[in-house]
């Protein structure tokens, strides 16, 4: 794989110079980035994936909804339709994507379309009569026709930016230097106790100067099934086989697995065929199935119930949180529009 990417090397640059041009173009006003008279916060990434995007657009939505009227606006990534879609009680995991599916299975009172284009989603959300009164844009920090209000550039503890490099030879979507356009930057995936001497060098390494969050992955305390939970102290004690379709499974794995447990993976956003169910259930050979959230919504329906469990994950601010930063960016947004 090094060096595959060392050959590609001389498409690295070519890339870059494309998303630098694009980014120029869009800085200049040359092409234009459509702005809305509503809040609208966009959190994204410069790599290619696996900086926890979903639990951070779920913290805004707690943050947010006892207050707001909230929408949140995903292309929906490998779904089987096109267009724009407000889920509904017809929606599925293959028909507005998984994490989509997984807001809206999650949280009831909020609203969640899908739209590869989002200049034309949000222009179909504010034209809903119960429109939102704040939109959660969930990787759109390169979807330059529109223009955010607030954008949240998300990067991972183990795998910074600032040691990346541009695709093919690395894994950003476009040079670091598309990190100014963010109001904020937090950094995912930390471990519980890091200090905050080692948070200021981490700050002072990615060189920017916006304000740098610090969050952590928690894990509930429970497993869950379609009809029943059990105790996370449970389920790791006890032989299973733990199942992830997702860009960056260690920490899951690490979690939850013990020296009896074996372990399956499939690429992201993974859609499940009857063969690989069959090879699931074969490697399980009756024991438990242990999977994240993300992949529950996809797997569920098509392995036992009594089997199946998943675990959730929430996002969690070391030190210092961006709540009042939020509450008071959508707060105005929300008198002025």
């Amino acid at each position: 794989m090094i060096l595959l990417r060392k050959i590609l090397f001389p498409l690295a640059f070519l890339y870059w110079l494309i998303t630098f041009i694009r980014n120029w173009l869009y800085d200049k006003g040359i092409l234009k980035s459509h702005s809305f008279g509503i809040p609208i916060i966009a959190v994204g990434n410069l790599s290619v994936g696996g900086t926890g995007k979903t639990p951070q657009i779920e913290y805004l939505i707690r943050l947010l909804s006892e207050n707001y009227k909230v929408a949140v606006l995903s292309r929906g990534y490998k779904r089987s339709t096109e267009g724009f879609i407000l889920a509904d009680e017809k929606a599925t995991a293959t028909s507005i994507g998984d994490e989509p599916f997984q807001f809206y299975s999650k949280f009831p009172n909020i609203q969640v379309a899908v739209d590869a284009n989002r200049k034309n989603g949000i222009e179909k959300l504010v034209q809903l009569q119960d429109k939102p009164d704040v939109i959660l844009l969930d990787d759109a920090f390169q979807h330059r026709k529109v223009k955010a209000g607030f954008y949240i550039l998300l990067t991972a503890y183990d795998d910074l930016f600032c040691d990346d490099y541009i695709l093919p030879f690395g894994n950003l979507r476009e040079p670091s230097s598309g990190k100014k356009r963010a109001d904020m930057i937090i950094v995912t995936k930390c471990p519980k106790d890091l200090s905050e001497l080692a948070q200021q060098k981490i700050a002072k390494k990615l060189n920017v100067k916006q304000s740098v969050y610090f969050t952590t992955i928690e894990y509930d305390d429970y497993v869950f099934g379609n009809d029943t939970q059990l105790l996370v102290s449970e389920i790791q004690s006890e032989s299973k086989l733990l199942v992830a379709g997702i860009a960056k499974p260690k920490l899951f794995f690490d979690f939850l697995k013990n020296e009896m447990d074996e372990t399956l993976v499939f690429p992201d956003h993974h859609h499940f065929s009857k063969q690989d169910c069959e090879q699931i259930l074969a490697k399980a050979n009756g024991r438990k199935i242990s999977t994240t959230e993300k992949d529950f919504v996809r797997l569920n329906g098509l392995l036992p119930k009594t089997q199946l469990f998943y675990l959730p994950i929430k996002s969690v601010f070391i030190n210092a949180t961006i709540d009042k930063t939020i509450q008071d960016y959508v707060g105005q947004g929300s008198r002025n529009s």
